[in-house]
Formats: C-alpha cells, sequence, structure tokens
C-alpha cells in the first residue's frame, strides 16, 4: 500500500485520525490516501481491538512455504527452459529427472507454474468451435428506390470549439438519395437506433441494409449482428455485410462521404449546431440541386420516393413451429437450457430463440427464420455459430 515513508506507523494514526472525526466519508479519505477500502477497514479493525498498539506491522503469518521448490531446483528449471524454449513442463520435467533424479523434483504442475510467472510460457489461443456453414448471398442490386440503403459513419472529426463529432450517414443506393447526416459524440448502438427510428418514421423501412462489420452495426458473435441489427432483422429488413477489407463493395457511399468532406469539412464549423445545420444544408443541395452522372444527370429528389413499409408501432415476439423449444435470452446473451445457462449472443437479448432437435443431442438455434448456430448436449459452452461460404447472387 502507497504510505508515505516518513514513519508508517504515524501515518496510519493520521488516516485512523480522519476516519474518528466522522467528517469525511471512507471512500473519498481512501482516494485521499491512496488507500483502497480494504486496506482502510483492516486497520480501522486492528485500531478498535488493540489500539495504537494494533497499529504497529505484523510478520506474516506464513513463514515458510513448504511445498516451494529449492532456489537450486528454480535455477535448473529457468537455465533448460532458456536452453529449450519450445519445451512445456512435461518435457522439462522428463530431463530434469533424467539428469538430476527424482529427489526433490517440482511437479509438472509446478515448473507451469513458474514458466507462467516467469513470464516464459505463451497463452494459447482457443480456437472457436465452428458451427454449421451456410451460404451468404452477395450484395444486392438494386433497381427500384428503398431496395437498398447504405449506412455507414463517416470518421470523427472536431469542431472549432473541440467538440468530438461522428456523422452517421444514410443514403438509398438506387437513387443516391441522402436521407440523413446525424452527428453523433460516439458510435454506439443505443444513438444509432435512435437514429433509424427516426430515419424509418419519417420514410419508411427498405428491404436491405448494406453495412460494414464494424460496431455498431457488425460484431464476431452469431450473425454477425449486434442489437442494432438484430432489431433490423426483426423488421423484416435483411442485412447485408460487405466483405471484411473491402469498402470498395460500399464505394458510392464512400465517395459521398468525400465530397461531403471537401465541401463542409474544410475547416469544420465553429460548434456543433453549426455543423448540422451545415451538414443539413449540403444534404438538401446534394438530393435537389445537384445532378448525378450515374443516373444521367438527373437529381436524387426526381428518382427517390418513401417507402411503403411503415414502422410498425410494437413489434411481436417471434413465434416458432410446434413441437420446437423457445427461450428467452436474457442478460449477456445466455439462455437456460438443459439445467444450465448457455450462452447465444448479446444481439438477441431480450428476444426469444427457437430450439429444434435436428439429431440426437444437437439442436439447431433460430432468430425468427435465420439459423444461428448449434447447442450440442455433451458441451457445456456457448453456441456453435454459423459459419458463410460464398453464395449466389441475391435476386
Amino acid at each position: 500500500m502507497p504510505w508515505k515513508t516518513t514513519c508508517i506507523k504515524e501515518q496510519r494514526w493520521k488516516f485512523l485520525e480522519e476516519v474518528l472525526r466522522h467528517k469525511i466519508p471512507l471512500s473519498e479519505l481512501c482516494r485521499r490516501w491512496e488507500i483502497s477500502r480494504k486496506t482502510a477497514y483492516k486497520w480501522v479493525a486492528r485500531f478498535k481491538a488493540g489500539g495504537r498498539v494494533g497499529l504497529r506491522s505484523r510478520r506474516p503469518v506464513a513463514r515458510r512455504i513448504s511445498n516451494r521448490p529449492s532456489a537450486c531446483w528454480l535455477q535448473r528449471i529457468r537455465r533448460w527452459r532458456q536452453a529449450h524454449p519450445h519445451w512445456g513442463a512435461p518435457k522439462l520435467q522428463w530431463a530434469l529427472r533424467a539428469r538430476f533424479g527424482r529427489r526433490g523434483l517440482p511437479s509438472e504442475a509446478a515448473i507451469g507454474r513458474w514458466l507462467k510467472a516467469w513470464g516464459m510460457t505463451r497463452r494459447r489461443r482457443r480456437r472457436a468451435v465452428k458451427g454449421p456453414v451456410i451460404a451468404r448471398p452477395e450484395l444486392t442490386v438494386p433497381q427500384q428506390p428503398n431496395e437498398v440503403w447504405t449506412a455507414d459513419f463517416k470518421g470523427a472529426f472536431h469542431t472549432g470549439d473541440g467538440t468530438r463529432v461522428e456523422p452517421l450517414t444514410v443514403r438509398d443506393l438506387a437513387s443516391r438519395y441522402v436521407l440523413a447526416i446525424e452527428l453523433l459524440r460516439q458510435q454506439n448502438v443505443r444513438d444509432s437506433r435512435l437514429v433509424f427510428g427516426w430515419i424509418f418514421r419519417k420514410y419508411g423501412l427498405p428491404r436491405v441494409i448494406r453495412i460494414d462489420n464494424g460496431s455498431p452495426f457488425g460484431s464476431t458473435g452469431a450473425l454477425g449482428l449486434t442489437r442494432l441489427s438484430a432489431w433490423w432483422v426483426k423488421l423484416g429488413i435483411v442485412v447485408e455485410f460487405i466483405k471484411p477489407g473491402r469498402p470498395d463493395q460500399n464505394g458510392a457511399h464512400e465517395q459521398m462521404h468525400r465530397v461531403y468532406k471537401a465541401e463542409t469539412l474544410q475547416p469544420p464549423a465553429r460548434s456543433l449546431r453549426a455543423q448540422a445545420r451545415r451538414s443539413e444544408q449540403w444534404r438538401l443541395e446534394y438530393n435537389r440541386v445537384r445532378p448525378h452522372e450515374a443516373l444521367g444527370m438527373v437529381v436524387p429528389a426526381k428518382r427517390y420516393r418513401k417507402s411503403s413499409r411503415s414502422l410498425p408501432v410494437k413489434l411481436r415476439p417471434w413465434r416458432y413451429p410446434k413441437g420446437w423449444k423457445s427461450r428467452l435470452v436474457k442478460s449477456h446473451g445466455n439462455i437456460h437450457f438443459r439445467g444450465r445457462g448457455r450462452f447465444i449472443g448479446e444481439a438477441f437479448e431480450g428476444e426469444r430463440v427457437g430450439l429444434r432437435r435436428s439429431r440426437a443431442g444437437v439442436w439447431e438455434v433460430y432468430f425468427g427464420p435465420h439459423l444461428v448456430g448449434e447447442l450440442w448436449d455433451q458441451e457445456t459452452g456457448g453456441i456453435r455459430a454459423v459459419c458463410y461460404r460464398r453464395g449466389t447472387r441475391s435476386r
């Protein structure tokens, strides 16, 4: 503990004097003295039991660790490990036993613990168990407005007063119509969902939303979904992810970002509110005034029309066929199945998943009509998430 070095006992007594005055909360005193509350409670208890005498430092209870390897054996282990850096505890113990005999030789577990304490081991990365393989459709080619919307974050910048801004942009791919440019303070699911709720109420629902694999749109979990994109799936929207490392698959959206940056951020406005006004003015000009070569020099507002699919007032829970089992995904993405907790995915928290027995001891897990993965009776871990292979182009 970080007591001052002048006199440890006196420092403890001064701390306890402040505690006994009851003028400052204990948590605040611990912060000022840079000690933990556990340490504070310990010295308060010792003072109550023995007065100022109880503030003396005590010798450790364990004078000697009986099963600790001798210094000689520790030197041998370290020396042999340095000579054979790829040998693990079993090989080292076998070699040391053959060379020096069994007397005093530490166990494999003890050798492993010392290698870990010395930083001579490499933590092995556990490979995720793969689930069923399904085809992922290629990207949709839109023919009409609202068939495909593209969404992305432009990239953070700072306004003149130092405010950090994360612009969320949404655009209709067929008509090139920019639906929204919302200046958020950070990229998260909660704020992004509020923005999309407002867009859906104003323009209706698209058939497909195309996004990249980063947060808050995508994750490394089952189906690559987050709570935001899982909500889209619940609304009946197809979620399309571009291939990782391939921003050109969303190239039209990236080109719009370059124009937005060149015309509104060189330099940025003085404040967030001023930048929001500038962004909205640019969006209106982009949609109503600026002609597009891809549209035959027609402005996007001439091609775009609102969707006929409206945002439902309330979403009904998924219903699964008769004979399936259904479980509610609770906090941290877990369900209770077969007498124990099983991890499904945080994206599905608060939603119901369906479980269908596919073969003996194996259950397929569905989020609505979408296969999420498999659960195996003999395993205690989480879901075996689906893996994608390249499929055919969707229509």
